[in-house]
């Protein structure tokens, strides 16, 4: 017979003092989380009937093709898509290849001491500064030029889409650099340890095993960073970026705009015509948006697949 019948006790497996208070916490936590992400969820789709209720009659080609103007049933997004597209190719090519390059030097090939460590720290400090900031670096570098004691560092752009680029890639490169440490991280040690032992030399290893390993974890770091990136106004307004541009841009060192800024724009003038114009551009700048996470999405899934 055990003790705790001799006791009088009776036996069970139902948790008791301590053990059930905590789990009815992680149950209550449980609850709670999964109440806030719904209520998040609701809130998105509530936003996201208004917008296409709103500017779903709004959308046609004409609407599309169409110059900006101060007629709003004959404004278009025609100039803003074009800027867009300048603009997002720009970033995309020059901020992927200098994140993924810079996280594998910091993880791979920097040496392990004091300075490495205070430059991981700044990265991950820069990640959290407001997109003003950034406008207000690239309207002093890139806008106006940069001289130092006589001696041009940078010269002059002035508001053009190759300004804006580089002020939205020094904005994006922080976050995209830490999600690409990360995944480079989450490579096991024993591949490369592997690779280094068949006699591989460490870039070898790091183009042929660790990269491909870590190309999922990079591409959703970049699908944060360009979704920031695409639909940025407030750093583009401070470097000088226009509200009414009426011709295609052919080079990147033209004037621009962008379709959130016309968004903007239209919202700030009171005919409510205009407002259905901005609904209109919220659908196709989400659009714009899903259809460049899905590239990025097929490339990640494709890498995950072959890993």
């Amino acid at each position: 017979m055990s003790a705790a019948s001799e006791a009088g006790t009776p036996f069970t497996l139902k948790a008791t003092g301590r053990v059930a208070r905590r789990q009815r916490l992680s149950r209550m936590s449980r609850w709670v989380l999964f109440s806030a992400t719904m209520l998040a969820v609701f809130v998105l789709v509530y936003l996201l009937q208004d917008v296409v209720r709103l500017g779903w009659e709004r959308l046609t080609w004409d609407f599309l093709t169409s110059y900006p103007s101060r007629r709003p049933l004959e404004a278009g997004l025609r100039s803003s898509l074009l800027g867009w597209f300048w603009l997002m190719g720009a970033v995309i090519v020059m901020a992927v290849p200098l994140a993924i390059g810079s996280a594998l030097f910091i993880e791979e090939f920097a040496p392990r001491n004091w300075f490495t460590e205070l430059v991981r720290l700044n990265i991950s400090n820069l990640a959290g500064v407001p997109s003003i900031i950034y406008g207000i670096l690239g309207l002093a570098v890139f806008v106006r030029g940069f001289d130092l004691w006589g001696i041009t560092i940078f010269p002059k752009l002035g508001p053009t889409i190759l300004a804006g680029a580089l002020t939205l890639t020094l904005m994006i490169l922080p976050m995209t650099i830490i999600a690409s440490v990360e995944a480079i991280r989450q490579v096991p040690p024993s591949i490369r340890d592997g690779s280094l032992a068949l006699g591989a030399t460490q870039w070898q290893t790091v183009w042929h095993h660790i990269l491909p390993g870590a190309i999922p974890g990079i591409m959703t770091g970049v699908i944060l960073a360009i979704a920031r990136a695409a639909g940025e106004t407030a750093a583009l307004i401070m470097i000088g970026a226009f509200a009414f541009i009426a011709f295609d841009n052919t080079s990147l060192m033209q004037s621009f705009t962008t379709v959130p800024i016309q968004i903007y724009n239209w919202t700030t003038l009171p005919q409510e015509a205009f407002r259905v114009n901005a609904a209109a551009g919220i659908i196709v700048l989400m659009t714009l948006v899903v259809g460049l996470n899905l590239i990025a999405v097929v490339i990640r899934e494709k890498f995950r697949r072959s890993w």
